[in-house]
């Protein structure tokens, strides 16, 4: 099994910017009309998709622009485990993206930064 994450995102260009500059990511596809990206890292895989491509309402539990008309994210922490924190952290700064929770060694045995991206989504930066 492998996890492949999609995120639901305003701006596109801004997002795939984000990932790649800030966080190292590379684009492996991106549809010419704007309407999806697919990003790598590793055995990370990144979708994001414009939330202006879905539809505007609907029933069930189906994404909708409605449904993330409010905070996207709430309630899930995307962590990226890397083997250099140290460098994913200077890159982070050298982006001049600022950092929600600074380094730190957390009582779990494990150590990790805080940020969020351009849409909100809360990542964990951890070795």
């Amino acid at each position: 099994m492998r996890l492949r994450l999609e995120l639901f995102v305003r701006d596109l260009d801004a997002s795939v910017a984000f990932y790649e500059r800030v966080l190292g990511f590379r684009v492996d596809r991106r549809d010419a009309d704007g309407g999806y990206a697919s990003l790598v890292h590793g055995s990370v895989v990144l979708g994001l998709g414009p939330i202006a491509k879905l539809p505007a309402d609907g029933p069930g539990g189906g994404f909708t622009q409605a449904r993330l008309a409010a905070r996207r994210g709430a309630g899930v922490e995307i962590v990226l485990e890397v083997d250099d924190l140290a460098a994913a952290l200077e890159r982070v700064e050298a982006a001049g993206h600022p950092v929600e929770a600074p380094l730190q060694a957390r009582p779990w045995g494990r150590t990790d930064f805080r940020l969020l991206d351009p849409d909100g989504y809360y990542l964990r930066i951890t070795a």
